[in-house]
């Protein structure tokens, strides 16, 4: 199948749509492999943290791109929480067709002035943006506990960036390893009511089940999980090594994380849609 275009897959969609963060090439073929089990979209998502652990952009990146290619669902690459534009630059000469830009962590007037500029530049070459209001909180510490994204600020960011998607800081938080977050839902409703681009959820790994259903009900649309995969498939891999502790074949032991990590994307996607 055509790689997809995100904002293609947001539209189309009458629910939640999944964004899981890649690690490694297993997490790639385990998303695809648990969305087509789901028969659902989804979106493979690069973060710059992935492109600093491989030390480039391009052999995960291209990786990605060719597991999307080959799906039998519609599959798109994300750039996530990019802070660097020439990393934005390189993403998109790449092929990859959306990016996050994460200036959430500057002064206000810099972070509108430098996420308007990429917003620019990607619209130009047909690429769709997403960027981050409130900081949600979990990385490297930034965002005191308790804050979140004003309606009336989110409206004027979106009008002043021209970003096609917001995320924005409703109760979760990075790299949560429990699912006890309690997000505001009646605050999520107002920004839904009056913010005009699609709403993302991030640190949606600390996020309930149960609770994701009631985000996306109540007009939360991009979910993007990463946490909560690196759990299942470190467990597996666990789980495997300690039944055979005289494994030396490391495509044993990454198989059952790979496998374990398209269950839970399957699941997954049957919560969000």
């Amino acid at each position: 199948m055509p790689l997809a275009a995100i904002g293609d897959i947001i539209s189309d969609a009458t629910a939640g749509v999944g964004a899981f963060n890649v690690i490694q090439l297993e997490h790639a073929e385990a998303i695809v492999s648990g969305a087509e089990a789901a028969a659902a979209p989804v979106v493979l998502q690069i973060s710059e943290n992935c492109v600093r652990y491989h030390g480039a952009l391009a052999p995960i990146a291209l990786a990605s791109l060719a597991v999307a290619r080959a799906a039998a669902v519609p599959v798109a690459v994300h750039l996530d929480h990019a802070t660097d534009r020439d990393l934005v630059e390189e993403a998109v000469r790449l092929g990859v067709g959306s990016v996050m830009f994460d200036a959430s962590a500057s002064p206000d007037e810099e972070n509108v002035a430098r996420t308007a500029e990429i917003a620019a530049w990607c619209h130009e070459r047909g690429v769709w943006v997403e960027a981050e209001l409130g900081e949600v909180g979990g990385k490297d510490g930034v965002h005191a506990p308790g804050v979140r994204t004003k309606p009336h600020e989110a409206v004027a960011y979106v009008a002043r960036t021209g970003v096609d998607a917001l995320a924005v800081a409703v109760g979760s938080s990075h790299a949560m390893t429990t699912r006890d977050a309690v997000l505001d839902l009646s605050l999520i409703a107002s920004l839904r009511a009056a913010v005009p681009v699609p709403l993302v959820l991030h640190g949606s790994s600390g996020v309930p089940d149960d609770t994701l259903r009631e985000a996306v009900r109540h007009g939360m649309k991009k979910i993007n999980i990463a946490t909560h995969l690196n759990k299942a498939f470190t467990g597996a891999v666990r789980d495997h090594l300690a039944a055979d502790p005289k494994v030396v074949d490391s495509r044993k032991y990454l198989a059952a994380g790979r496998d374990a990590v398209a269950r839970e994307v399957t699941h997954l996607l049957g919560i969000l849609g």
